[in-house]
């Protein structure tokens, strides 16, 4: 068997994985390093182009509970997340470079692996047995017009924002504490807090500061990765009530003052030298940025080794054209994974992916598609890009999406333990395990 990938991020690389463990020649078609998107950076596969968190890895969490799922079909970028993770409290987070590294040469170390460095511009699927597009939230213009023969004018966009990252060195821990939540698991956060007044200025130059200027099909925001600016127009208390919540958090060499917001930062890296601004995604000026952000007590002499840029993320109107197995309905010989589908987020992307992969080989070895059934979130993610019900619009796993309790269970963590626990016993059955 014979299969294409074109893509070389999270779906197209555990889509790879996927195929090349059972013997399948796989070719992937990957435009980097010869040409980039304005996000990405790295020469290597799997690329973190936004944060570097991969959320939580709690149980009692959607993601936790996707990640779990995703341990039980034996996914590559779990393996490898876990392989060059960094300290994240209850999430797991990586070390990009790293991780970007070891995929790819993982990869590389299948005798039945080709990668091909060249701009697709075609979704033929001569000499394959099927095709997988995995070419991401990115999607070079070079592939649009293949695209719009197959789905007319039926895309969708919205628009994604990265933050900015600053040297450890450069923080001023005379205005930042290392604490948990709560005193609540490890304290892999540093916590730069603001006073009423420090707020307010902050808030009044973050609404008033120059943004790059946006083309008329710029205005699509999806409210799961939202700019800080977008956010703080919303109004003042906003951002403490979403990235700024200051609730929990206590400087413990001044126990009784209590900060009216508090921005975390997160480690980017293993020796904890980069950390990110979380929930800072922003398309404002670079320059801006730096004057901006930098009113910041902690941060304000803050080094920025990259600062927040907006892209455009592109998604195709997915339950019009793809079924439950990710394959295109007028051509089963075409298959679609990742953020193009519209599952939103590292993971989401991962698991269609594989998806795609396993139910693909599947159907061409003559074998009946898995069930993954409304049970599991990985199941309910497949759903989600098959069934039209309303505008369609990107989705991240949440508990919401799964077959629900004939009988409320009112407890709120016992009610999405027993989801948990309930998903992983369906996805057993449904692997044989």
């Amino acid at each position: 068997m014979k299969v294409k990938i074109i893509g070389g991020g999270f779906a197209g690389c555990e889509s790879a994985y996927h195929l090349l463990k059972r013997g399948v020649e796989v070719t992937l078609v990957e435009m980097k390093p010869h040409k980039k998107s304005p996000a990405h950076k790295l020469d290597t596969l799997c690329e973190v182009v936004c944060s570097n968190s991969f959320k939580s890895d709690d149980i009692g969490t959607s993601s936790g509970l996707l990640k779990a799922e995703m341990r039980l079909l034996d996914s590559i970028v779990i393996k490898i997340a876990e392989q060059t993770k960094v300290p994240a409290g209850n999430a797991l987070a990586v070390d990009r470079d790293l991780f970007s590294q070891q995929m790819t040469q993982t990869l590389q170390s299948f005798p039945n692996f080709t990668m091909q460095n060249y701009t697709e511009d075609s979704l033929s699927t001569d000499g394959y047995d099927f095709v997988i597009v995995a070419t991401g939230p990115l999607t070079d213009e070079s592939l649009i017009p293949a695209f719009q023969q197959i789905f007319g004018d039926d895309f969708l966009y919205f628009f994604d924002a990265v933050a900015p990252i600053v040297t450890a060195e450069s923080i001023n821990f005379d205005s930042a504490f290392v604490a948990s939540r709560y005193g609540k698991g490890d304290a892999d956060y540093i916590n730069c807090p603001m006073n009423k007044e420090e707020y307010l200025a902050f808030y009044n130059a973050l609404i008033s500061a120059e943004t790059v200027e946006l083309k008329d099909f710029e205005n699509n925001v999806f409210e799961g990765c939202m700019p800080i600016e977008v956010m703080a127009s919303r109004g003042s208390d906003t951002m403490r009530f979403g990235p700024l919540k200051p609730v929990g958090l206590r400087d413990p060499r001044k126990p009784e003052e209590r900060p009216y917001a508090v921005l975390q930062l997160r480690k980017e890296n293993q020796t904890g030298t980069l950390y990110n601004l979380v929930g800072f995604q922003t398309h404002l000026k670079w320059g801006e940025q730096k004057r901006v952000f930098s009113m910041i007590p902690a941060l304000k002499d803050a080094e920025f080794v990259r600062y927040g840029v907006m892209h455009r993320n592109t998604y195709i109107n997915a339950p019009k054209f793809l079924n439950g197995c990710f394959q295109l309905k007028s051509n089963p010989k075409l298959f679609f994974a990742g953020q193009l589908t519209g599952v939103e987020g590292y993971m989401e992307s991962a698991v269609s992916g594989l998806v795609a992969a396993l139910q693909g080989y599947r159907i061409f070895s003559g074998l009946e598609p898995l069930d993954f059934t409304n049970y599991t979130m990985t199941g309910a993610l497949c759903n989600h890009i098959a069934e039209d019900f309303g505008d369609y619009s990107p989705m991240n796993s949440n508990f919401g999406i799964l077959v629900p309790f004939e009988e409320k269970i009112r407890d709120k963590s016992a009610r999405k333990l027993a989801y948990s626990e309930r998903a992983i016993q369906k996805m057993k059955q449904v692997l044989g395990l």
